[in-house]
């Protein structure tokens, strides 16, 4: 099993999932979209850039597509690490579990896309 098209189905179905469910999915990160416009953004920035970048991924062939997925979650394990000095947030359960799952999706995406 590629492990590393997992970590693509993830990104993908958790874009998929800001799409069709924009209200819950930000209510579970804590950010507020209070206005048409907003749940528009969460659908569209959150969810439709995950979605197009894991099912292009699922779809390619091509390690640089694995790579993308890999350094996408990376990248928000890293911010997320740095909101912690910057933004001081109230951490629960859910911020580390989001950012263990981003580590781990990342690194295996990265590990797949470089393997010979």
């Amino acid at each position: 099993m590629n492990l590393g098209r997992v970590s693509s189905a993830a990104l993908m179905l958790s874009g998929i999932s800001a799409v069709l469910t924009p209200k819950q999915v930000a209510s579970a990160l804590h950010l507020s979209a209070v206005s048409d416009r907003g749940v528009a953004e969460t659908r569209a920035g959150l969810g439709g850039t995950y979605a197009a970048l894991g099912g292009w991924a699922l779809l390619s062939r091509e390690p640089a597509a694995q790579a993308a997925v890999g350094v996408t979650w990376l990248g928000a394990a890293a911010v997320r690490l740095a909101s912690l000095v910057v933004d001081r947030p109230r951490t629960d359960a859910a911020f580390w579990s989001y950012l263990a799952a981003e580590i781990g999706f990342g690194a295996t995406a990265l590990a797949y896309a470089t393997r010979k």
